[in-house]
């Protein structure tokens, strides 16, 4: 049966494929031409087809935030792959179940408890855990003060206890709040520099740390100079979204994931449209509520995906989508927005909105739809 946008059950994801296959070219040319490999971040998509065309491109290895996500990525055969979220004890013998099946799984810490944990994990299960600490480059989350003793006293828990220090790691998240490319390269430099720092100086201190990862859309995409940094994990950049849209790094014509929905109602006097994408569709990220345009839940399009200026997910329950005009509805909101009619909506946040969905729906340049896979759930 082929599959079309008019006959699709809504609400679907839909996978623009040639502006995904741009997204991820532009993204390994600016690696290879800045001189680091692209380990990219796989939340984003959970998706073989998708994985495998970013490793196509010349990926080298994988970032992932479950071990879900690893295990998948090792059953394709990637065996390099990052698990770049501090390690829950409990975890440690899943780990060490991958790594005994064959898959270099190197996981993260940033607390001398977490390498306590480690370490006593690596006695029980006879293991060499191959680990990364984690550099805070901007006080947005997780990780050391490249400054800190603690961060020798990690190292040193590591190392007596027979761990592998594999590098540090750091990810500049506050540069999702910028919108200037003088700031965002700035950000990218700071987090550049402030890793390297890091890394420089557990190797003046006798410890082995041969790799610098770092890594952010944004700072990604704007950096200048990556000396002394190995590799770089980027996740949102396949498929863009409004929250980079605003940070000002993708144009609206880079914006390759969206929802289809279909109009079921109306409520004139409010001046809305009823779909049936509501939050459990869209997710409830509302990203760009904290940025200069604030997109509600999303961007509404036309079928084809052209922007309707003005007209947004400004509202959303579980089930329905509420769409309403900056300018006012149109006189003829009934007539131009019949029920059964149908519509895209662009998202706040690829990564939030594609963990809605079991599968992704890809449409190719000449409107072939193909089924994508996704990991669904953790």
């Amino acid at each position: 049966m082929t599959l079309s946008l008019l006959t699709l059950d809504t609400p679907a994801a839909l996978i623009d494929e040639t502006r995904t296959m741009r997204n991820i070219q532009l993204m390994q040319d600016r690696m290879d031409a800045l001189g680091v490999r692209l380990r990219p971040h796989v939340k984003t998509s959970k998706s073989e087809p998708v994985i495998r065309r970013q490793m196509d491109a010349g990926a080298q290895g994988v970032t992932v935030s479950t071990l879900q996500e690893a295990e998948a990525c090792f059953a394709m055969g990637i065996t390099d792959v990052l698990y770049a979220v501090a390690i829950a004890p409990a975890r440690l013998e899943q780990v060490s179940a991958l790594r005994r099946q064959g898959c270099r799984l190197s996981i993260l810490t940033d607390s001398l408890a977490g390498a306590q944990a480690i370490v006593a994990a690596g006695q029980r299960y006879d293991e060499a855990f191959d680990v990364w600490l984690e550099i805070d480059c901007d006080g947005h989350r997780a990780g050391l003060q490249p400054a800190d003793s603690k961060l020798l006293q990690v190292a040193e828990v590591l190392q007596t206890g027979g761990m592998r220090l594999v590098g540090v790691l750091t990810h500049a998240g506050s540069s999702y709040e910028l919108n200037d490319p003088a700031a965002l390269q700035a950000l990218a430099e700071q987090e550049r520099a402030l890793c390297v720092a890091a890394a420089e100086r557990l190797r003046a201190q006798g410890f082995a740390c041969p790799q610098v990862s770092i890594g952010s859309t944004p700072t990604a995409l704007s950096a200048l100079d990556l000396a002394g940094v190995t590799e770089v994990r980027a996740g949102v950049y396949v498929f863009q979204d409004l929250v980079m849209h605003n940070v000002g790094i993708c144009q609206a014509e880079d914006l390759a994931l969206s929802v289809l929905t279909t109009v079921i109602g109306h409520q004139p006097e409010k001046g809305w449209v009823l779909v049936d994408a509501g939050w459990m569709a869209l997710s409830r990220d509302r990203g760009t509520q904290r940025q200069q345009r604030d997109f509600g839940y999303g961007q509404v399009c036309t079928l084809d995906g052209s922007w309707l200026d003005g007209a947004l997910l400004s509202g959303a329950n579980q089930e329905h989508g509420m769409i309403s005009f900056a300018e006012g509805a149109p006189a003829d909101l009934e007539e131009r927005f019949p029920v059964g009619s149908r519509l895209r909506i662009l998202p706040n946040h690829a990564c939030a909105t594609g963990a809605q969905f079991e599968r992704y729906h890809a449409v190719d340049a000449k409107g072939a739809i193909t089924v994508w896979s996704r990991l669904h759930g953790r």
